[in-house]
């Protein structure tokens, strides 16, 4: 494939369309390390069928659609206006409350609503957390730490600066143990994942616009190139995925 082909390919990758937060597109096409626990798991040790439960940034609402809890107890929350529009067609018919969180993670309900906030993923502000929880309520999050994708960011971008510096499970259990929060629960890995074609690379950066700033095909063809040079070499990309899990109960 000349240069002018693979660009037109890669362009095409880059246009595909995206919703929710679903990268079935990719099936077959990379693959990521499990994790040494299972976050469905761990949240449905401490889930109760009677419990009021907050999914914050539940993007198109895939998972706790499936999650099998009484759906007039579910609420949640997205930010990203696309996939608000999703949740408000596939949730609210079914009886559960979908409500926008802005930049700052206020939360839009009352105080000791929720007896299991759950939030995998997604930013949030605990006072806002600790707010909306009863007393002896639980706070289980999984989220995206500051390492993710580093080494393709660094293959496609260089050594940019990282977007959440902090973003770790050492600063995150400090920060809710100081706000009024104890740790029952908490692990942190890094994990490998491996991408078997160049449009698979391209397909992902474009979706994780905070990770890869500014990224395009035109501007990073010439790296997408040497890229395509490891993938013949070795059959695949390696890159890694960086995640920590914190459950805590509110004191």
């Amino acid at each position: 494939m000349n240069d002018m082909d693979l660009k037109s390919y890669l362009l095409e990758e880059e246009q595909k369309s995206f919703q929710g937060w679903d990268f079935s597109y990719l099936n077959g096409r990379w693959e990521s390390e499990c994790l040494s626990w299972d976050y469905t798991e761990i949240l449905n040790h401490y889930r109760r069928d009677t419990n009021f439960l907050l999914d914050m940034g539940t993007g198109g609402g895939e998972f706790i659609a499936g999650l099998g809890h009484p759906y007039h107890l579910l609420s949640v929350t997205e930010g990203w206006q696309p996939n608000l529009l999703l949740c408000k067609e596939r949730l609210e018919p079914l009886g559960i409350t979908v409500k926008y969180v802005g930049p700052d993670d206020s939360l839009d309900y009352p105080d000791g609503r929720f007896d299991l906030v759950i939030n995998r993923h997604e930013s949030f502000d605990i006072r806002e957390v600790y707010r909306v929880l009863k007393p002896g309520g639980y706070f289980i999050t999984q989220q995206v730490g500051s390492q993710n994708d580093r080494a393709l960011v660094e293959k496609l971008l260089g050594n940019i600066p990282l977007p959440f510096p902090n973003h770790d499970l050492m600063h995150n259990a400090a920060l809710l143990q100081n706000s009024g929060f104890t740790i029952l629960e908490q692990m942190e890995e890094m994990s490998q994942m491996k991408l078997y074609d160049l449009g698979a690379v391209v397909y992902f950066a474009k979706q994780i616009q905070w990770e890869f700033p500014d990224f395009s095909v035109e501007r990073c063809f010439e790296q997408l190139k040497e890229l395509k040079e490891e993938i013949n070499q070795k059959g695949y990309l390696l890159n890694n995925e960086h995640r920590f899990l914190i459950a805590a109960r509110k004191r």
